[in-house]
């Protein structure tokens, strides 16, 4: 074999050091034990050891948001499909993350057909996890390692979705060819095709006279915030986000509208895009959730959607226009004067007066924290109320707004916490999160504590899970209540708070702020049936699709 040699191991770690990798997220076990000897022993990336696979999968998803890239690294099945909603989760909201995981050694696999964590065959993990990511291989030759680690990593950077890479035990140590230099995949538009719907679109502007954007996800995961400034900046267009869109663009910006829902939203926002005769959507998924539940009224004959794998005007498709190039493209094209946006919105809530005895409701907490956020925070929001009142926050800056908007999962927000502050240690997580979130991974505090982070966490204690209730009550929805604001005492860290009134939520936001050594947890109180009103409207039509109107 001529040329430098390396270990298939090793190859790996080299790889994913030179995307930019600084971290990786897991747990051992015996057969993915060799491989983080090998992280340990020769690598920069540091490990951040995790209580649960899912909690893993959860903060590398995370990182990758605000990175670019996460990397998640588990042992074979008892471990991988422990990890296996994160990363559906991951694919479902286009989340760059590489799965790592041992398994059994090939040799061993021929003395024994039966060996420990084994579910089905030695091939089930794999095929798996092939429903759930765009590429996944089991690197079981030396020959072949090279090609498929690459072509793998290539997919999860140019896709902004999970990939999976499996390596046998005794195969991490084999050798193989050295890498060669590193070189980002770049995708690239064709010409004739840019060309082709650049022109259309510019030319349907051009005769827009209530023209409006409305931006999605693929901003973010794509890294295309400064072309859509540029693009607002030279158009002069009004932009909503999508609510997985959410912080595209600074909101306070004056060109910006708000969130999108349909009409779960605000209505300035609902009645300026759908009023628009020409909406330009770039990098969006038209979800139930950010089309309100189905109640958004879009005439697909006024639409232009632009996606990172097509540019759909009416009937006409345009394959291979990469969205960057599209947007950079559109920005400097003919679409007419530059129009000042007419974005009438309400004018910002003033500061509450704090009521010192009135007791804490969701909206009031929500205009509080309005004015708590500072530029040196990202805001994670958990499922539920938590992520519906926290969408009417104003986020300052770009990328500071972090919730599975579309998968929805519950439990997201406290090891999310782990992953942001992990890549940006001058960013401090502001985290929502409702009591029966937290109970399904709120053991991350522990990693938290280890890792000497410092969040503050605010669970909203409604006594259960409030979003099924305005679905359908019934004694399922309840949950045993924690003493939330003690788990500094049990984990012999952190500062912990309970709030009933407004008087003690102003107490305890004080003291929060001032603490910067370690995290600080607030048990806010709240009566059980005590919601925003996007909740409410939610439930009400999710209750009406799936169990019928019982009125």
């Amino acid at each position: 074999m001529n040329g430098k040699m390396t270990t298939i191991g090793g190859y790996l770690v080299q790889r994913l050091e030179q995307t930019g990798l600084r971290h990786v997220f897991g747990i051992p076990g015996d057969y993915v034990l060799g491989f983080y000897d090998l992280l340990v022993a020769s690598s920069k990336l540091d490990i951040i050891g995790t209580c649960t696979e899912i909690g893993a999968g959860y903060a590398a998803d995370a990182y990758a948001r605000v990175n670019g890239l996460g990397c998640v690294c588990i042992t074979y099945c008892v471990g991988g499909l422990n990890c296996v909603n994160a990363v559906g989760g991951a694919y479902a909201e286009k989340s760059p993350l590489i799965v790592i995981s041992g398994s059994p050694g090939l040799r061993e696999r021929a003395m024994s057909p039966l060996l420990h964590h084994q579910v089905r065959d030695f091939r089930t993990q794999l095929q798996i996890y092939e429903k759930v990511t765009v590429a996944a291989v089991a690197v079981e030759n030396a020959v072949d390692a090279p090609r498929l680690i690459d072509e793998t990593i290539a997919a999860c950077l140019a896709q902004k979705r999970p990939v999976y890479i499996e390596i046998p035990r005794d195969m991490v140590d084999e050798p193989c060819l050295a890498p060669k230099p590193w070189r980002r995949p770049e995708a690239k538009s064709d010409p004739a095709a840019l060309n082709e719907a650049v022109e259309e679109v510019a030319a349907m502007l051009r005769k827009a006279r209530r023209p409006a954007m409305l931006a999605g996800v693929e901003i973010h995961r794509f890294g295309l915030q400064e072309p859509l400034l540029n693009l607002v900046k030279r158009s002069g267009f009004p932009v909503a986000a999508t609510l997985l869109g959410k912080s595209v663009i600074s909101e306070t910006h004056p060109q910006y509208l708000g969130v999108y829902e349909g009409a779960m939203g605000k209505q300035h926002v609902q009645k300026t895009i759908e009023a628009a005769d020409c909406l330009l959507i770039l990098g969006a998924f038209m979800t139930d959730i950010n089309l309100g539940i189905w109640t958004a009224n879009l005439d697909p004959s006024k639409i232009i959607d632009a996606k990172s794998d097509r540019i759909s005007v009416g009937h006409h498709h345009y394959e291979g226009v990469v969205l960057r190039d599209f947007i950079n493209a559109l920005a400097k094209a003919n679409i007419g004067k530059k129009r000042a946006a007419k974005v009438r919105k309400p004018a910002p809530p003033k500061p509450i007066k704090p009521q010192p005895s009135k007791p804490a409701t969701v909206r009031r907490f929500f205009q509080r924290m309005n004015d708590y956020l500072a530029d040196d925070t990202v805001v994670i929001c958990d499922i539920g109320d938590s992520l519906f009142g926290g969408a009417d926050l104003t986020i300052h800056k770009r990328t500071e707004f972090i919730s599975p908007a579309y998968y929805t999962s519950m439990g997201f927000a406290i090891p999310a916490a782990i992953g942001a502050q992990a890549n940006n240690r001058k960013l401090r997580p502001i985290v929502f999160v409702g009591d029966g979130a937290f109970q399904m991974t709120g053991q991350e505090l522990s990693t938290i504590v280890r890792h000497h982070l410092n969040p503050i966490i605010f669970v909203l204690n409604n006594h259960g899970y409030t979003t099924e209730r305005f679905i359908n009550e019934g004694p399922y929805n309840d949950i045993h209540n924690w003493e939330y604001h003690l788990m500094p005492q049990l984990l012999k860290d952190g500062w912990g708070f309970e709030v009933h009134t407004e008087g003690e939520l102003e107490d305890a936001l004080a003291k929060a702020k001032t603490n910067k050594l370690c995290f600080t947890i607030i048990n806010v109180q709240l009566d059980k049936m005590d919601c925003s009103e996007a909740l409410v409207r939610l439930g009400t039509r999710l209750g009406k699709q799936g169990i019928g109107d019982k009125k």
